[in-house]
């Protein structure tokens, strides 16, 4: 049980099935480009694309590439791989074809809707706190029909603060005009989301979707895997849901 009256939730591999839609797309996209990409195993393409966007990804939110440059670095890294040089444009033109693709791949997870359903009727103010660019995570949240279920969406490139600094998510508070504690905030990242909202004064709440396979994204930005999460997660209050089915009655 808490004492919160707002939820507010990460998007990607919260809502969002991001993952899922990254590795669709990367693999379509490689089949239509053929060769030199094609021959190699759909999960070891899927597990480097995926590896560059953590790396290029938290460029971008440290301020080292904007968010167009993180995903020019995506292609030419990838491309490299294979033998294949782009310059700027080029890069540029290769991944707005591999978007197209991941976009069309967007789909929320089966628990998503149900959940938001639940905590509306008990009474709960929802909204999303993204680190993001403010257009593209916009666009999402349309695309999925999303835009009528929450009062605000903070992303991270309109404010210029990244999760898991605490102001980010007061900032949210202040929107809503709440105290942090009357606040619970859900996420897949257990550092980035759940330990960061709990140090800031919410309830941290960990979705973790693959129970003891922790994947590395899941801890944050690069923290060694020589951590147990678990422990983390107990030291830093921060409560632990598999699914978004359990969070009404986490949040009672």
């Amino acid at each position: 049980m808490t004492s919160a009256s707002l939820v507010l939730f990460d998007l990607d591999d919260t809502l969002l099935d991001h993952r899922g839609a990254v590795a669709t797309g990367i693999v379509q996209h490689v089949e239509a480009l053929g060769e030199p990409y094609i021959g190699f195993r759909s999960e070891k393409i899927q597990a480097y694309w995926h590896a560059l966007e953590e790396r290029h990804y938290h460029r971008y939110l440290s301020g080292e590439l904007d968010f167009a440059g993180q995903r020019r670095a995506r292609a030419i890294d990838f491309a490299e791989a294979y033998g294949v040089t782009l310059d700027d444009v080029e890069a540029d033109e290769w991944f707005d074809v591999y978007f197209e693709r991941y976009r069309d791949s967007w789909t929320l997870f089966p628990d998503a809707l149900p959940c938001l359903d639940r905590l509306e009727a008990a009474g709960f103010r929802t909204g999303v706190i993204t680190n993001g660019d403010p257009d593209f995570q916009s666009v999402k949240i349309a695309r999925l029909l999303l835009g009528e279920r929450f009062e605000h969406v903070v992303a991270s490139g309109a404010i210029g603060i990244t999760k898991p600094d605490a102001e980010i998510f007061h900032h949210a508070c202040r929107l809503y005009g709440i105290a942090p504690a009357e606040a619970a905030y859900v996420g897949d990242r257990l550092l980035t989301d759940a330990i960061g909202a709990a140090r800031a004064g919410l309830t941290g709440i960990w979705l973790n979707r693959n129970g003891d396979d922790v994947p590395p994204g899941a801890i944050g930005h690069g923290d060694g895997d020589a951590v147990d999460p678990f422990a983390l997660a107990r030291d830093a209050g921060v409560r632990i849901i598999a699914s978004l089915d359990e969070l009404p009655s986490v949040l009672g």
